[in-house]
């Protein structure tokens, strides 16, 4: 099984070895993140909460709110391997481990080449295709390969009870860990599935264990998803559903004023359409064999018709009441649990064809064309990766994110905004010859009589420590000075002026940190402090875990 979807997967990250990486929509912020976190690693921050490089080195609050499961593998691949080849590995090991998944919530109702088969299916589904190709979203990837996993555990306690209690709890808090929109689709989609197990069992009974394996895989992830609820008070989140990233703009073939915008949209709902009509007749075919998994074929089938219609503009009202439902942001992201559904029924029907090796030709040749269409239409790219680095290495950091940037902040009007020129964002490093184009220093001072941030000239500065998480330095003036540092506020920072709490100004428009001092010399400390909510979601994580490994323990030893 392992070697089959082994040869499924590096056919999908082959091209990266000849054209370069796809570089996708996201593939930039993904890549920064990385980058920024191993850099991080270097200086002894093993779980990272700033952004240090983001907004061109003036940080933001970016791993408090973004999942982290992605990001830790991402950042481990680039430091065992060249970075180069971080993508397609992060790439080539969700896709094996998708369709492990599959092959597990299959294997249990169909022949073992039939499970085969849906593994395969559903590792190199279009829709992954368009994340891989298209979109470079490497954490919605990752918990795409997750979402046979939870569907199998939502079955086992449709059937077992609270013996599939701990393996849907944990599947369940690891896609939360992965990537918060899909994190709203598995919720609502678990949901689903065991209110439509409980009408097919004709019982109840299964919705206690399946809403605690809920509530305790929240628990689990915890230590992300309490601060990230409770922060985005400090930060403009609003921004996730700006403009054309609104429910209502992305349903399938949308029509709006942005040609390429447009264009993109039509390319994924061609894609939908596809696996929506494949996904339908094989369920026609399939519906043969429902005796055979009675309670899988329903909760297929209501899990598909669901995704289905969710992506049409019939359901605005959905979008617009249901919670959180609208910061999935793209009704087309349904397309990860009919994945599921497409490669499972598409797997039974061709089962129990007279043929099946020319069927499973057949989806194949539709899927290498698929593939081959969007290789051809997609962005290659081999230098972002080493840009980013060059820029971090040299200083000027990356560009930052809208909903991450704290109150107070437009992102826009800090220094280094005007380095995101030319095609698909590339950053364009000045070159180094160029006293202009240097990068902001890490303090500066704020000149009284014009309100500029100017060099230091008449402070003496010394710079003991300088990290992601702290910046410690000394500073000897004959006058009261105003000190501007690298920096955006945010309520975590801590800062202290010679040992005593210090409340630091604000820059208009950047909120950037400015410390007014007086003449003499100071030693000043500026730390990111672990936050109340932090304490508590960590806490609850550690009570989750313990919880789950006692139960565990108590069931193997009473079995």
């Amino acid at each position: 099984m392992l070697l089959l979807l082994l040869a499924a997967a590096t056919p999908v990250v082959s091209p990266m070895l000849f054209l370069g990486n796809a570089s996708g929509h996201d593939f930039d912020f993904h890549l920064a993140s990385w980058l920024d976190v191993a850099g991080q690693w270097h200086e002894g921050i093993l779980y990272p909460r700033w952004a240090e490089w983001a907004n061109w080195g003036f940080g933001e609050p970016r791993f408090v709110f973004y999942p982290p499961a992605s990001w830790i593998l991402g950042s481990a691949l680039g430091t065992a391997l060249p970075w180069r080849m971080a993508p397609g590995a992060f790439i080539w090991l969700a896709l094996i481990l998708g369709g492990a998944g599959m092959w597990r919530l299959a294997r249990e109702w169909l022949p073992a080449p039939h499970a085969a088969a849906a593994a395969v299916f559903f590792a190199v589904n279009p829709y992954h295709l368009v994340v891989v190709y298209y979109r470079s979203d490497f954490a919605e990837l990752l918990a795409s390969a997750l979402f046979p996993l939870m569907i199998w555990g939502a079955l086992r306690v449709v059937r077992e009870g609270w013996s599939g209690f701990p393996t849907l709890t944990a599947v369940f808090a690891l896609i939360w860990l992965s990537n918060a929109p899909a994190a709203v689709v598995a919720t609502y989609s678990l949901s689903l599935l065991l209110a439509l197990g409980c009408m097919v069992r004709r019982s109840a009974l299964p919705l206690m264990p399946g809403v605690a394996a809920m509530a305790a895989g929240l628990g689990l992830a915890a230590f992300y998803v309490f601060p990230a609820a409770y922060e985005e008070r400090w930060v403009q989140i609003k921004e996730v559903l700006a403009q054309n990233l609104r429910p209502e703009r992305n349903f399938i073939f949308t029509h709006g004023s942005d040609p390429e915008f447009v264009l993109f949209n039509w390319k994924v709902s061609g894609v939908a359409l596809g696996m929506m009509t494949i996904a339908g007749i094989a369920a026609v075919f399939a519906a043969r064999r429902r005796r055979e998994f009675p309670e899988l074929w329903w909760m297929l089938l209501a899990l598909g018709a669901t995704s289905v219609l969710l992506m049409f503009p019939p359901t605005y009202l959905l979008w617009a009441d249901l919670p959180e439902l609208r910061y999935v942001q793209f009704p087309w992201r349904w397309l990860i649990p009919l994945g599921v559904v497409y490669a499972f029924f598409a797997a039974a029907a061709i089962g129990r064809a007279r043929r099946p090796w020319v069927w499973c030709a057949v989806l194949g040749m539709v899927t290498v064309a698929t593939a081959t269409a969007i290789i051809r239409d997609a962005w290659w790219d081999s230098e972002d990766i080493p840009v980013l680095t060059e820029a971090i290495r040299r200083g000027y950091g990356y560009e930052g994110t809208d909903e991450y940037a704290p109150l107070g902040c437009d992102r826009y009007n800090l220094p280094g905004s005007n380095l995101v020129l030319g095609e698909g964002d590339t950053i364009q490093i000045p070159p180094a010859t160029d006293d202009a184009a240097m990068p902001t220093p890490r303090v500066a001072e704020l000149d009284a009589g014009t309100g500029k941030l100017v060099p230091v000239k008449t402070v003496n500065l010394n710079i003991e420590t300088w990290t992601a998480e702290q910046k410690v330095f000394t500073h000897t003036t004959k006058r009261p000075v105003n000190l501007a540092v690298r920096l955006i506020n945010y309520p975590a920072w801590d800062v202290r002026v010679d040992g005593k709490t210090a409340r630091p100004e604000l820059l208009e428009k950047t909120a950037q940190m400015v410390l007014p001092l007086p003449a003499g010399t100071h030693r000043v400390e500026v730390c990111f402090r672990r936050t109340w909510d932090r304490s508590a979601g960590a806490a609850l994580s550690a009570l989750s875990a313990f919880g789950l490994l006692g139960l565990v323990v108590f069931k193997r030893r009473t079995n």
